[in-house]
């Protein structure tokens, strides 16, 4: 009998399981990936369209009656000639009829761009993207379950790290590098350190505008000049334009105006506190936060029309007993929802944070915080997801590890905005036709099944699907042990070229950089 073959079985070609195998084994191309970046959300909506309209009201009912404090004499000047108002108390006021005419006017069709063309994004309508942020002033170290002070090192290696991972579309830095005690050590260091390790979009923040300004150095040196660094900008600035509530933050705007000058995208971060600088009513920390985003459009365009600018509403959330923030709670997942509907609702590319969560380490709490909110970002349209992996401590411990696990996470979040398509050829009559009148009865290498196995299908890295049985015949693989392991690997192998050397050198003479050639593999 064992020398038999079933009718199924005799109408293979010899060979024909190892092809198969060796063809799902295969490398795909990427728009037959099943997840991949820029794919729509909005499915997931908690505000109705009369919703938007009451907070697009009150945003201009604020910014009308209210105003905004604080603007540098430069952005006095620039917002005054494009039609604010400055009153007598020093606020900046802004007519509903001037609101509507900036953001219709506003920049929309831009390119977030990598130094790879692979990594390009095009934030707008409801395109979806995750990526990295924030200013954690320690290195999570889960094998010693302890924080210590990040390091520029830390940075680089992050960088590296997420050059790797498919589902973590843009580096923007995450940590700040605590071994740098010069500010503009820091500013010029981190722009080296992220573009030495990805290839993909990069952010990161500049405390003086001069140190934008040598940063443009060293950015036209990268891509070749100033001509092919405007042509292709692949680094954009984070800037607090604000400090909540309705306060210009006057240092930061003279910076964002030198990026605007010097081509840079810019970020117009909005990140009050609901219940500290926000309201604690979640209606009214949105509201705020549009309001001041809108008048930070305002501020972007009357210095430079159509400049690139992502609204950047990120409105956080306190634990109420404490005032402490709360960035992985339910609250902040319903937020993040409602401002991604906010940005559609303006049809401007916009940007707000997830997967920030409280814990500590990465446990069981990191998991589930993480996950309702990074899943509902992608799930209402949010185009750039920031702070969507490696985040622990409320934004103070940033976690190699947890880069790498929440890269798996991030798939299965991708997956869920990818949704279900309903086409003749998924609904499957003829599949089912197949199995249970000509077939075996069941759908295990049917045609369709192999061919949607990859195409159709997230297959975790680091996540266990294996039975009970195996998992203790594998001798109980822990995930964080598992990364652990990944993360040495990536940071034992991969050292990138992403400067070439000649290129490298001229920086090195030009700047003082502090990242040393052999930690670089260089």
């Amino acid at each position: 009998m064992d020398q038999e073959q079933s009718p199924r079985q005799g109408r293979r070609p010899g060979g024909g399981r190892a092809a198969r195998r060796a063809e799902r084994a295969a490398p795909i191309k990427a728009d037959r990936r099943p997840v991949r970046p820029g794919m729509l959300g909005g499915t997931y909506r908690p505000l109705a369209d009369e919703d938007l309209e009451k907070i697009h009201k009150a945003a201009l009912k604020i910014l009308e009656e209210i105003g905004i404090a604080d603007a540098p004499q430069s952005g006095i000047d620039a917002m005054v000639a494009a039609g604010a108002t400055l009153g007598d108390d020093g606020r900046l006021r802004f007519s509903p009829a001037l609101v509507d005419d900036m953001v219709l006017r506003a920049g929309r069709s831009f390119t977030l761009c990598g130094r790879d063309p692979a990594h390009d994004m095009r934030p707008l309508g409801r395109q979806v993207h995750y990526g990295t942020a924030g200013a954690a002033v320690h290195l999570v170290d889960v094998e010693h379950r302890e924080y210590r002070e990040s390091t520029l090192q830390d940075i680089y290696d992050a960088a590296r790290i997420v050059e790797t991972l498919d589902n973590i579309h843009f580096f923007q830095r995450p940590m700040v590098a605590r071994d740098l005690e010069d500010p503009r050590d820091l500013d010029i260091n981190t722009v080296y350190a992220a573009l030495s390790g990805t290839t993909k979009h990069v952010g990161t923040s500049f405390i003086k505008p001069e140190h934008v300004t040598e940063a443009l150095d060293l950015l036209h040196m990268v891509a070749g000049g100033e001509a092919a660094w405007r042509e292709r900008p692949f680094l954009s600035a984070s800037i607090c334009h604000v400090v909540p509530p309705l306060k210009f933050a006057t240092e930061a705007c003279e910076v964002m105006e030198t990026c605007i000058h010097g081509g840079i995208p810019v970020l117009m971060l909005s990140a009050g506190q609901a219940g500290a600088t926000a309201p604690a009513a979640l209606a009214g920390a949105v509201a705020q936060a549009v309001a001041e985003c809108l008048a930070g459009l305002i501020y972007v365009n009357s210095v430079q029309l159509g400049a690139p600018a992502i609204f950047g509403t990120w409105p956080f959330v306190s634990d109420l007993r404490t005032g402490a923030m709360s960035g992985g709670s339910g609250e902040q997942a319903l937020l993040t929802a409602a401002c991604a509907q906010m940005h559609e609702f303006y049809a401007l590319p916009g940007g707000s944070a997830a997967g920030m969560t409280d814990a500590k380490l990465p446990d069981v709490q990191a998991g589930y915080e993480k996950g309702i909110t990074d899943v509902m970002a992608g799930l209402s349209g949010l185009n750039l997801v920031y702070e969507s992996a490696g985040m622990h401590g409320s934004l103070l411990g940033f976690c190699l590890e947890s880069l790498i696990i929440d890269n798996d996470m991030i798939g299965q979040c991708l997956r869920c905005v990818r949704g279900i398509e309903v086409t003749d050829d998924t609904l499957s009559i003829a599949a089912m036709r197949e199995v249970c009148l000509e077939g075996p009865g069941h759908y295990l290498g049917h045609g369709q099944t192999l061919e949607l196995m990859q195409t159709e299908y997230v297959y975790p890295s680091l996540g266990d699907r294996t039975s009970p049985k195996e998992w203790i015949e594998r001798d109980k693989p822990d995930m964080v042990v598992r990364a652990v392991a990944e993360k040495r690997r990536i940071l034992d192998s991969f050292y990138p070229r992403h400067i070439p050397d000649e290129i490298d050198d001229a920086i090195r003479a030009r700047f003082d950089i502090k990242l040393e050639k052999a930690a670089m593999g260089r």
